[in-house]
This record gives C-alpha cells, sequence and structure tokens, in this order.
C-alpha cells in the first residue's frame, strides 16, 4: 500500500465504515427482493394523507393506474374489502402476483346514512289512472289479508325490482331519483306502514313498505395503484 493510500485509510476510519454499511445495506436489499425504486414508491405511498394528495398523486403518476374506490360494510363482502375494513387510517395491503403489485391504502373512513324500503311501481306510461288505482286497492287489500309484500312485488311491480322482491337495498342520497328519495328520506312512516306517492315527471305511482329504519352505514376509501415488478 502507498504512503497516500495508506494515509487516507488511517486517517479517515468513519468514511470506511460508512462505505462498508452502505455496500451492507445494499446487499440486504438485493437479497430481500427490495429495490431503490420499491424504498422510493413505499416511500411516496407513505406520504399519502388524504384524498387529495391521492388524487394528484394518480394524476402525476399515470402509468400505474391509480383509482380511489368506497367500499361500503354492508354491501361488500369480497375477501378484499373484509381485509381492507381491517385496517386503520393510513393502513395498506398488497396482493402480488407474477405480474405486478397491486397497493391498496386507506385514506378515510366514515359513516354515511342510508335508507332501505320494498317498493311497487306502476308505470302510468303502459296503465291508465282507472287500471292504476284498481291495482293500488288491490294490492293493499291483498296485503291486509296476508299477502307477503315481496311476492305483491314480484306479481304487480313493472321494475327490475320486481325480481328482488320489491326490495330496494340499502340506498344514500344521490343514489336515486331525488322524487324517489324525497319520499322516503322525510317520510314520517313507521316499520311495517304501507303508503303510496308517485313520481309526477315520470308518470309513475307507487305502493311502498317501510321495512327498515335509516341505519349509518361504515365506508371506507382507498387509494388503488398497480405497481409492475421489475425483472
Amino acid at each position: 500500500m502507498n504512503p497516500i493510500n495508506r494515509s487516507f485509510y488511517i486517517s479517515n476510519p468513519n468514511k470506511i465504515m460508512f462505505r462498508y454499511l452502505l455496500a451492507f445495506a445494499t446487499i440486504l436489499l438485493c437479497s430481500s427482493g427490495y429495490s431503490q425504486e420499491d424504498i422510493t414508491f413505499e416511500s411516496e405511498l407513505d406520504s399519502i394523507t388524504n384524498e387529495l394528495q391521492a388524487t394528484t398523486y394518480i394524476e402525476q403518476h399515470k402509468a400505474l393506474q391509480g383509482k380511489i374506490i368506497i367500499f361500503n360494510k354492508e354491501k361488500h363482502h369480497s375477501r378484499l374489502a373484509n381485509d381492507l375494513f381491517e385496517l386503520g387510517k393510513g393502513g395498506k395491503k398488497m396482493y402480488e402476483n407474477e405480474i405486478d403489485k397491486t397497493n391498496y391504502k386507506l385514506i378515510e373512513r366514515f359513516k354515511v346514512p342510508h335508507y332501505r324500503i320494498s317498493y311497487i311501481v306502476l308505470d302510468g306510461n303502459k296503465k291508465s289512472m282507472v287500471e292504476i288505482s284498481k291495482l293500488r286497492s288491490d294490492i293493499k287489500a291483498k296485503y291486509q289479508n296476508g299477502t307477503p309484500f315481496e311476492e305483491l312485488a314480484k306479481q304487480y311491480s313493472m321494475d327490475i325490482n320486481a325480481k328482488r322482491g320489491g326490495d330496494s337495498g340499502w340506498f344514500a342520497m344521490g343514489e336515486m331519483l331525488p322524487e324517489f328519495e324525497g319520499q322516503i328520506i322525510n317520510n314520517r312512516h313507521k316499520i311495517g306502514d304501507l303508503f303510496t306517492f308517485e313520481i309526477p315527471s315520470k308518470n309513475w305511482f307507487y305502493v311502498a313498505l317501510k321495512t327498515y329504519d335509516k341505519m349509518m352505514i361504515e365506508e371506507i376509501k382507498v387509494l388503488k395503484v398497480v405497481q409492475p415488478i421489475s425483472r
């Protein structure tokens, strides 16, 4: 070893140690399957704490196929949804295959009022008012005499909900027609009450059964990004 190099090694022990540590860290990263790109990605994902930041990240990284998804506790029962509901705010879940890594980050948790009824709709564009009045009377009479509303809906409802026995399913404001929501959200009926209403703009006539009170249902807002696996 020449004098200059020997002097450098003797007078700079901290630098030498740093180089050894850096080389060792690099070896560890390679052996664990993590690259500098992975570390940068994780750091960027960790820095996202709200929807605005998530939206900005999606716009700046279009190749990651980012999107924001809302999961509803009552409507979504997949394994993925169940896994995500177990996370706390800021929590992450990653699913990997041979091609890519799909990452989910929970950015918001909240509760939303939801409503649910059963209904039969009669179409005034296909039936006369005389026919509709008679049908409404028949439906009420049969229900009061013990015929289940579900059976009546399957028989009379002129809507796709007939297949579900008239059940609307849980819905939040903005998911149904405003006139429909107004009748359901603002009514003072009790569970088990049968009532009627109309939507004049559509010429639709309803016989409805209140089946549930308002429920606050938990929802989560999740950022999803897909990270290609480098080969």
